[in-house]
């Protein structure tokens, strides 16, 4: 049986919640992939999620749709911002799981925002 770490990395999208100082839950879609004992999602540098996980590192992650609908349980995991080698790990994972679009997107990003337009966060699963 595969452990929550497996599926949530094996799958499309991962919905990461991130909390603004209210305590307010703010879901977000995005790519995902696994990387060892943790997930690694990008980013663009000064999105709120960014931001928010600047501020605190406590997130809800889960399966979900292109559009962000929950496929299964949130579970609670810490997210970590990391710095540009462990960012450029991110974009080469993202690469090699998503293929032909994910090479285009992160190359598009790149001419776009620059290498230091965009961060990788990495994410461990709590209890």
């Amino acid at each position: 049986m595969a452990s929550t770490l497996d599926t949530l990395g094996a799958s499309q999208y991962l919905l990461v919640t991130t909390f603004r100082n209210d305590g307010r839950a703010v879901p977000t879609p995005v790519w995902v992939a696994r990387d060892d004992d943790a997930l690694v999602v990008w980013s663009v540098n000064d999105t709120g999620k960014v931001k928010r996980i600047r501020r605190t590192a406590k997130v809800l992650v889960g399966p979900c749709d292109l559009r962000g609908k929950p496929t299964g349980d949130q579970v609670p995991g810490r997210a970590v911002i990391l710095d540009s080698a462990g960012t450029e790990r991110v974009r080469d994972l993202l690469r090699k799981k998503y293929g032909l679009i994910g090479r285009l997107t992160l190359r598009g990003s790149l001419l776009r925002r620059g290498r230091d337009g965009t961060i990788g966060i990495r994410i461990t699963l709590v209890g």
